[in-house]
């Protein structure tokens, strides 16, 4: 098949958000603006200039743990020259940020983990610091991010 496309953003939406923020943070003080510009900030430099919003290698709705809450949240997930991006909505475009990066180059293995954490469709990512656990919709889906991630993790091996 060839390249997916995310749905546009809805470039209203990303503004609203922005500017409401924003006006309450002007309010609370310059500290908060100050997170949010470093935030920004540490973004940009975990995307590395790679257009997310646009033809990625594969994009789609995963369930996550959050990395100090243990709860399951189901993200948007985009796989993208060496990187995978999750954001909280599908409504990805240029103003978008994160809320997650993970460098392809840092993965060791993708691999099945129903057993592991006892959940149908689940799969786990390992780095050298950290396992992270996912859970797809369905087996079909689990197959092609495993296959997917696997492929990503074989070439930016190579380089």
């Amino acid at each position: 098949p060839g390249p997916q496309i995310c749905l546009p953003a809805s470039s209203s939406h990303s503004r609203q958000e922005d500017e409401g923020g924003a006006k309450g943070r002007e309010r609370e003080g310059g500290h908060k603006n100050m997170a949010q510009l470093l935030n920004r900030l540490r973004a940009e430099e975990r995307i590395a200039g790679v257009e997310f919003w646009h033809s990625p290698e594969r994009c789609g709705w995963l369930m996550k743990q959050g990395e100090y809450i243990k709860t399951w949240r189901r993200r948007w997930f985009i796989l993208k020259q060496g990187k995978i991006f999750w954001f909280k909505t599908e409504e990805v475009g240029p103003s978008s940020i994160p809320r997650g990066v993970v460098d392809i180059s840092r993965c060791l293995s993708i691999k099945g983990a129903e057993d592991v954490i006892n959940r149908a469709h689940a799969f786990e990512l390992s780095t050298h610091t950290e396992t992270m656990f996912f859970i797809a919709d369905s087996d079909k889906e689990k197959e092609e991010w495993i296959s997917s991630v696997g492929r990503a993790i074989v070439r930016q091996s190579k380089r």
